[in-house]
């Protein structure tokens, strides 16, 4: 028998996204629906033809396209957002259909009809981070085109891109027709508030790591504070590495205020900088320097937090802005190990060894960190549910490092939330749910948060509360798109019975794990599509040799008999090995 060979080609990738998707199902399912329909048959389809290109996968609100040529890409693309442009001026406001679009060029995998590899995973990480009506491309692609384009270029940059290692070069393509768009947010009374990266002025990039870790740790502050809404890291963090016109950044992010700064070390000194700035006017409502030793940085990022509040919602009581509600770390170093841990990309090989290690040192340097031990017991608890063969003692040992975590920090939602996994996975399911609602009461802006209360309520039986669990995290956060989103969105249409729809939302999954192939087999053999249900049963096994229906369902929380029953009968029906 010849050895199976991935094929491989030279391909440029298109993907293209509708913006605000869920907001407008919400307002209008069916207006939505017959409308993007309209606009793939009338003209992204006849683009793609004119310009030689492949839509070789379609989710409910995306395409990915193939190119042989970067230049008919990005010339596609300029058309596709001209025309959706023209089309959307008849619409009001708050109907609208935009895309953003994201171009790479380079190596591609081949599977039957589909693509993968980095050139895939990189373009729709680029569409992700694109202005509504926006298209972003790689430095690959920008160099195949640059002379052969009649369009404007804006280079941003390298810029490092969620869940991919190294950094990408970016061009903006300006001179794009606007599309003035509803806000994504809800309206709200309540001041609303946007921190960008602070960057990093050390002149080493590996430092970047540690500006963000002051970024993330002031948002975190801040979402204490239910005066105020805080935009979630996700949707800022888009705007890292760019020169940035605060007042448009504030009309995208539909935020009133925005919080920027930088840190340069030199030395065992450090200097911060912060600026909180009206993104209607572009002012600045205040801004302080602070030069301080190392030891000193979290009293600096107290004062940082304790002044923005207070200016935008006026005098809070001391308690409320006092470093008592969440403790810090009493080494710098250990802090350092832990951004550096909680920075790795959740995919990449070794990731999980190398956080491992990290999170170990940085208990080691500072056994009082209880960020280190919530982080390190998440990595146990996701271990274990990965490897069919992990004890007991393994979820045990887990549980006792997020108990320390609680006990050393009862205030910080990441030790709570940890506490709530093992309770979850144990069938504990009334502690796991006192856990979760005690992170949310703590941090209620979390995205995050939020969408591990839906996990939840999948487990608990109770699916259609899971998605709109999710809704809300998505509307707390409108650029709030982890690897894990769509996939248990999936799962919880699966639970409900919905199956064309967990079979859209688990193909919005880049580079799938197994677990996202055993759901799309199951979801295909409840609908009685045999040849699918056995190519993603095939690739449960190729990726995971181990898996039977019993060891898979020994590792499965559900609550209820008739979910597990559910569950069982589909993977049978897939004919994956009992």
């Amino acid at each position: 028998m010849s050895e199976f060979r991935m094929q491989r080609r030279l391909a440029a990738i298109l993907a293209a996204d509708v913006v605000g998707y869920s907001r407008l199902m919400e307002l209008d399912e069916e207006g939505t629906l017959a409308a993007l329909k309209s606009r793939w048959t009338d003209i992204l389809r006849p683009l793609v033809s004119r310009n030689a290109g492949r839509v070789f996968k379609v989710t409910g609100d995306g395409v990915m396209v193939e190119f042989a040529s970067a230049v008919n890409a990005v010339q596609c693309a300029i058309d596709l957002q001209e025309a959706m442009a023209r089309a959307a001026q008849s619409q009001p406001e708050d109907r609208r259909i935009a895309l953003r679009m994201g171009i790479n060029l380079g190596d591609i995998m081949v599977e039957r009809n589909d693509l993968y590899g980095d050139v895939v995973n990189i373009a729709a990480r680029l569409e992700g981070a694109a202005d509504p009506g926006g298209i972003l491309i790689s430095g690959p692609a920008y160099d195949q085109v640059r002379n052969k384009i009649s369009a404007g270029f804006e280079e941003l940059g390298e810029q490092s891109l969620k869940n991919i290692g190294a950094p990408v070069r970016v061009y903006r393509i300006t001179g794009l027709p606007r599309v003035s768009l509803a806000a994504a947010l809800a309206p709200s009374s309540k001041p609303s508030i946007a921190v960008l990266p602070f960057v990093s002025m050390s002149g080493d990039v590996e430092q970047q790591y540690f500006g963000d870790g002051i970024t993330e740790d002031i948002i975190t502050e801040l979402a204490r504070f239910r005066q105020l809404q805080v935009l979630a890291r996700n949707s800022s963090f888009r705007y890292r590495g760019q020169d940035v016109d605060v007042q448009r950044v504030g009309r995208a992010l539909g935020v009133q205020y925005l919080v920027e700064g930088s840190v340069r070390r030199i030395g065992d000194r450090m200097r911060i900088t912060a600026q909180l700035i009206d993104t209607a006017t572009g002012h600045h409502v205040w801004a302080e320097r602070f030069d301080r030793g190392e030891e000193e940085l979290f009293a600096v990022q107290d004062q940082v937090v304790k002044t923005i509040a207070a200016t935008l919602v006026g005098r809070l009581s001391a308690a409320a802005t006092q470093r008592a509600q969440r403790k810090p770390p009493a080494s710098l170093a250990a802090y350092e190990l832990v951004l550096r841990g909680d920075a790795l990309p959740v995919y990449r090989p070794g990731a999980t060894e190398e956080a491992r290690a990290l999170f170990r040192q940085a208990i080691a340097l500072d056994p009082t960190y209880a960020r280190a031990y919530s982080l390190l017991a998440n990595l146990e608890i996701t271990g274990w549910y990965r490897d069919f063969d992990a004890p007991l003692s393994m979820l045990d040992a887990a549980f006792e490092l997020a108990q320390t975590s609680v006990a050393l920090d009862p205030n910080d939602p990441s030790s709570h939330t940890a506490v709530a996994r093992i309770h979850q996975a144990r069938g504990a399911y009334h502690l796991a749910e006192h856990h979760y609602r005690k992170a949310l009461e703590l941090n209620p802006n979390s995205a995050v948060l939020m969408a591990g209360f839906g996990d939840l309520h999948i487990t608990l039986g109770e699916p259609l509360k899971a998605l709109d669990y999710f809704r809300q995290a998505r509307a707390l956060d409108p650029f709030f798109d982890p690897t894990w989103l769509w996939p248990i969105t999936g799962i919880a249409h699966f639970m409900a019975r919905q199956y064309e729809e967990a079979i859209a939302a688990l193909e919005r999954a880049t580079e799938p794990p197994y677990w996202v192939h055993v759901y799309l087999a199951a979801s295909h053999a409840m609908l009685e599509h045999a040849e699918p249900a056995r190519h993603h049963a095939a690739e449960t096994m190729r990726l995971k040799p181990d898996f039977s229906i019993g060891r898979s369902m020994a590792r499965q929380p559900l609550r209820l008999a008739a979910d597990r029953d559910h569950l069982a009968e589909a993977l049978r029906k897939a004919e994956l090995p009992a």
